[in-house]
């Protein structure tokens, strides 16, 4: 529903519940070289039908170990995975900064590229699983210059966001530097990411791994709560004024520029500590699928994505989400421009989190069958009603709004929306997910399954940044109260203001782009969903990996 809340179908953040990343794939006996990149896998023979891969030898497992003993290591991932949040919550709540500076949808539109790094991630993680410092460890050798370069990196952006975001007198928010320079915050954030993953299988026994998972979910959430929500919140004077001080002033208790110093200074003091202090497990010995070199990961990935039904999933998926791209990216940014608060906005993922716990324990007791993808064809278009349903809250949010800001029952009103849309928005994620852990080769589930998920989050992406991109084209504008001239440019607008007249919207694309997209989704529904769901259908054989000799 808003860049800000609205995080779990699209790539600012990582699927809940996930350790496992493409890093962990194909790395083969090393040379006994410092810096090395890894060499291939043994060549396996057979005939030109012969799976890709063979069946991985279990690994040696000493004496079960209980959580306790590994409470340090499981506290430090949950840190680990808290500062990785940091980065995502920060970049998700600049769209709100900019809209309450007038921005056009145009320039939102370029800023959304920022979120993307998050859903590429595969393209580079296996230079991340297979270059490293053997002495200073597999993980090390990527989190601990990572995590110095975001140190720093936020250090020195504290100096400069004030200008990029059009703070000083007399100056407008520089988009483009703003849209590179948080790529590049993001790029780290999930190169770091990529480390970390990796990491979480070997730091803890194979009894503890589990627990991996809800140091992301629960570390990644929590540091998505404190770079956006909390950030908003203590940024705003409003806020602040009215709820926590006994004197107004004119600025909020933090800035932006204070926070980014503050969390520049965390990382760097607590990659030190890391760096210095722990230690990685150099027992556990790899998998087969985590012993292949870069040049092998890249081949195999082509070879999944060859396979029909592989390519049959991925364009369908990549064109499934495009009935909710007007809903999901652009009513947030909508509401902020109608006078909502962008901290009582951010506020609204407070009273989810909750329902976000619970909600893939119910969806999973339905997607754990055979056919997970019914829930999802179920969900569909109760999702793109609810697309309808915001376009009609954005008309009624200036009708209900009065001198003191909006009436509780509007705050209940959005609040009951939001949680609808993120039950049919679980609803679809959990089945996606579901069907991907189902047809993934065993054999090469990490790199197989991260595969999938990468062409789910970029079937988020692309619609949203297309949906921001077209607002401002297809709004019409007319100059009223002087003759001759028009707003159909933001010169001619500018114009238009300086003749002494103002620009008014006659028709908002906001509203066309709804009614379009929720008219294309359910066209998908209608023609392509029946063809999504027949992919349960096909022979676990369909899904297997194979080369041809």
């Amino acid at each position: 529903m808003s860049p800000t809340i609205s995080v779990k179908d699209s790539s600012r953040q990582r699927r809940p519940g996930s350790y496992q990343h493409p890093l962990d794939v194909m790395k083969s006996e090393s040379p006994p070289l410092d810096l090395y990149e890894d060499g291939h896998a043994e060549t396996m023979g057979g005939d030109d039908r012969e799976p890709l891969l063979q069946e991985p030898s279990p690994r040696p497992t000493g004496c079960p170990r209980g959580y306790r003993a590994e409470l340090g290591s499981i506290l430090l991932l949950l840190f680990l995975y808290v500062l990785q949040g940091i980065p995502l919550g920060l970049a998700g709540s600049i769209p709100l900064i900019l809209q309450s500076k007038n921005v056009s949808y145009t320039d939102q539109a370029f800023f959304s590229f920022v979120f993307w790094p998050f859903s590429l991630k595969l393209l580079w993680a296996p230079m991340v699983d297979a270059v490293y410092f053997k002495r200073f460890g597999r993980r090390k050798s990527w989190l601990v210059p990572t995590q110095y370069t975001l140190g720093f990196f936020m250090m020195y952006l504290s100096r400069q966001v004030d200008s990029l975001l059009g703070e000083v007198e007399g100056k407008s928010p520089d988009v483009v530097a703003l849209t590179v320079t948080f790529f590049l915050f993001e790029f780290l954030a999930a190169t770091q990411d990529i480390a970390v993953d990796g990491w979480a299988l070997t730091m803890l026994s194979r009894e503890n791994v589990g627990y991996a998972s809800t140091c992301n979910s629960v570390g990644q959430t929590a540091g998505y709560f404190l770079g956006n929500v909390l950030f908003l919140a203590l940024e705003s004077a409003s806020f602040c004024n009215k709820y926590l001080r006994f004197e107004p002033q004119p600025r909020g208790i933090v800035t932006l520029s204070d926070f980014l110093f503050f969390w520049g200074a965390i990382f760097l003091i607590t990659t030190t500590l890391v760096a210095l202090l722990k230690k990685e497990n150099r027992e556990v010995s790899p998998s087969r699928e985590e012993t292949k070199g870069i040049t092998d990961t890249y081949k195999l990935l082509f070879s999944i994505v060859r396979m029909p039904a592989v390519l049959t999933f991925c364009v369908l998926i990549l064109t499934a989400k495009i009935g909710f791209s007007a809903a999901d990216a652009v009513t947030g940014l909508k509401l902020v421009e109608e006078g909502v608060p962008k901290e009582h906005l951010a506020l609204l993922a407070v009273p989810m989190v909750p329902l976000q716990i619970i909600l893939p324990l119910i969806i999973s007791k339905y997607t754990a069958g055979p056919q997970p993808l019914n829930t999802f064809y179920k969900a569909m278009p109760f999702r793109l009603l609810l697309g309808l349903e915001f376009a009609f809250l954005v008309w009624w949010t200036p009708r209900v709004k009065y001198d003191g800001g909006f009436p509780i029952y509007y705050y209940i009103i959005l609040l009951l929306s939001y949680a609808l849309h993120q039950i049919t928005l679980y609803s679809m994620y959990v089945a996606v997910m579901a069907f991907n852990a189902k047809v993934s080769d065993p054999l090469i589930g990490g790199t197989y399954m991260t595969l999938l998920n990468t062409v789910s989050n970029l079937g988020g992406n692309w619609p949203a940044t297309v949906a921001l991109w077209l607002v401002d084209p297809l709004t019409a504008k007319e100059c009223v109260g002087v003759q001759g001239h028009n707003c159909g440019t933001a010169a001619a607008a500018e114009l238009c203001t300086k003749e002494g007249g103002s620009c008014v919207i006659t028709l908002d694309g906001y509203y066309v782009e709804s009614i379009t997209c929720v008219v294309l989704g359910f066209a998908w529904w209608l023609f392509l969903g029946p063809k999504f769901k027949k992919l349960q259908d096909e022979r676990p054989t369909s899904w297997k990996c194979r080369r041809t000799s």
